[in-house]
């Protein structure tokens, strides 16, 4: 794996397991686990699945929690694993407090937000720091979301994915525990 590979698919379709059997064999990965911020309070179905991730991840790998994505992987040596761009996108709007923002501003946020990750990540393969493995949702296949808030995230999520692809290597697309390569 030379260049970054993007992770994606559907929730629960066995992404992270598999993005982490990218890096599996490393000495040391750095886990990038990007939003929601801490400070805000996390319902108990979220906290129980962050805990899952953690208890699955070995006690050698290093973990950077935060919404500055794109410093934390320029801050990573060796293998970085960064999951998930779902939950970095919720951070970044949440920071701005953009939910209520025209679609034109939160596609500018997240705009100037992702030109610094797509850079980050080009500057980690241009400088052979080791494999890069982010992992993303596929949000669009499912129902038109009844909120704004929901197609507004489902929309920008979609751009975000475009753009993390396009500086990728490969894009690896994970359905019922299966992988396609794209």
């Amino acid at each position: 794996m030379a260049g970054p590979v993007l992770v994606t698919g559907g929730v629960r379709s066995g992404k992270s397991r598999h993005a982490e059997s990218l890096v599996s064999q490393a000495d040391s990965v750095t886990y990038v686990a990007p939003g929601p911020r801490p400070d805000v309070e996390q319902d108990p179905d979220w906290s129980a699945r962050v805990a899952l991730h953690r208890e699955r991840r070995p006690a050698h790998w290093s973990t950077v929690e935060g919404v500055d994505l794109a410093a934390a992987v320029r801050s990573a040596r060796g293998p970085v694993l960064v999951d998930c761009l779902g939950t970095w996108l919720t951070g970044v709007i949440d920071a701005a407090q953009a939910w209520e923002a025209s679609s034109e501003e939160a596609y500018d946020l997240v705009r100037r937000e992702l030109d610094g990750v797509t850079a980050s990540l080009r500057e980690r393969a241009d400088s052979g720091q080791g494999p890069t493995v982010v992992v993303t949702n596929e949000v669009g296949w499912g129902v038109v979301p009844v909120h704004r808030s929901g197609r507004l995230f489902r929309d920008l999520l979609g751009v975000t994915n475009q753009a993390v692809a396009e500086v990728c290597d490969e894009v690896h697309l994970v359905v019922a525990g299966r992988v396609l390569v794209l």
